[in-house]
């Protein structure tokens, strides 16, 4: 039986950074703390939220062990460790483990556009190199690449410790579930699929909205996992256009935006990613004050 990191929603946390541009380690702690008191099942670090990409080794690990000593087993730490070199995936993958880590996330490796033998034999490598529990990634609008269901299923079937993935291609979750099983983890990659995804067996999300409304995300997905559709179904709908809002210009830039806007001061993101346009923080304002995230009158002082 394949080990069950967490059911219902994982919050892929940001990485606030000081206006040097140096990891905020005070307001991460802050973060981690706020994930916990609004009920999320899981924290995702250092994963494309948490501009993993744009660290080096030696941050990337300081932030996952960070996290680890902060969540202090409340929830399972789950560390993004993906790479497009499978030596540097592994390597990242053996700190994070050593760093006490429940699980690793390894995202389909991105530019070199290997085979899905390739990709068979990166997972593997990374599966085989740690103890502890792997979640694929598949992302194809960033790696320009899909790893097939029959894929994944070989890869869960030859590794125990290979558990599940964050699926962001909707029209095939359901053939990774019929192949790989109910003891395989499908999580939604996406924020309005979440939905979808669970009603054709996913256990969840691994969710950028998490960062700004932790408890209406858990909500949704408990309220599916325990029956209640209206419930949840009602949530995945007033969610909608915040979704749209935190995704019209690539994802990290729109959520620290949101953050900041909220006041809670995580930072600006890494180059090459950069602040939103003007009108996409006004959509922002306009939508968190939808939300009841802000304050009418904040529209005018902000």
């Amino acid at each position: 039986m394949k080990k069950v990191l967490f059911s219902g929603s994982g919050c892929a946390v940001v990485t606030p950074f000081t206006k040097d541009g140096k990891i905020n380690f005070d307001k991460l702690a802050q973060l981690v703390e706020f994930q916990i008191a609004n009920k999320t099942d899981a924290i995702i670090a250092c994963g494309t939220t948490g501009e993993a990409s744009i660290m080096t080794d030696d941050e990337h690990t300081a932030v996952v062990e960070f996290i680890v000593k902060q969540t202090a087993k409340r929830i399972p730490v789950i560390a993004g460790t993906g790479s497009n070199s499978t030596h540097h995936a592994v390597e990242l993958t053996q700190k994070a483990e050593k760093a006490g880590a429940d699980g690793i996330l390894a995202v389909v490796p991105y530019y070199n556009k290997t085979s899905q033998k390739g990709l068979y034999e990166h997972f593997t490598a990374i599966a085989k190199s740690v103890k502890i529990p792997v979640i694929l990634y598949n992302v194809p609008s960033r790696t320009n690449y899909n790893i097939n269901p029959q894929t994944i299923c070989k890869l869960a079937s030859d590794n125990s410790n290979i558990v599940g993935v964050k699926e962001c291609n909707l029209y095939q979750a359901g053939d990774v579930v019929n192949l790989c099983g109910k003891d395989f983890s499908v999580y939604s990659g996406d924020d309005n699929i979440i939905l979808p995804i669970m009603s054709m067996g996913g256990k969840g999300i691994i969710s950028v909205m998490a960062n700004i409304i932790p408890e209406d995300t858990h909500l949704m997905t408990s309220e599916f996992l325990s029956g209640n559709l209206k419930a949840a179904i009602a949530l995945q709908l007033k969610t909608l256009d915040l979704i749209s809002a935190l995704f019209c210009e690539p994802s990290p830039m729109p959520i620290k935006a949101a953050m900041n806007l909220m006041g809670m001061d995580v930072g600006p993101c890494r180059l090459p990613l950069v602040d939103v346009e003007k009108s996409t923080l006004d959509r922002l304002r306009d939508e968190l004050i939808k939300y009841g995230l802000l304050d009418s009158r904040q529209r005018i002082a902000c």
